[in-house]
């Protein structure tokens, strides 16, 4: 189960259920896939809504291996996630959310 204040999210690949997390390893790996900007343009582009298929890729392979995933971004590109690409960006947006939450705001 994954637990919320921890910063955890649960997401389902091929019918299993992973955990994902943005550790401070998880972020680094981030932003070194992220080919221009920051993680808080990042940030700002899920705010505005102007998130791409490739920022919500990225955030769930950085959480997923945070969690201890040790897939890549090829592997997700060829498994089925449970409730496709909509839960694949709620996933994406509640590990950006909880990764800069401070406690008790989540």
């Amino acid at each position: 189960m994954a637990n919320p204040w921890a910063g955890e999210v649960a997401v389902v690949l091929d019918g299993q259920r992973h955990v994902a997390k943005l550790t401070l390893g998880a972020l680094a790996e981030l932003e070194e896939t992220l080919a221009a900007g920051s993680l808080i343009d990042l940030v700002q582009r899920f705010e505005a809504g102007r998130f791409s298929s490739r920022d919500v890729l990225a955030l769930v392979v950085a959480g997923l291996r945070g969690g201890g995933w040790q897939g890549t971004g090829a592997d997700l590109r060829s498994v089925e996630i449970g409730g496709g690409p909509m839960e694949a960006a709620r996933v994406a947006a509640e590990l950006l959310a909880r990764a800069f939450a401070l406690p008790g705001e989540t």
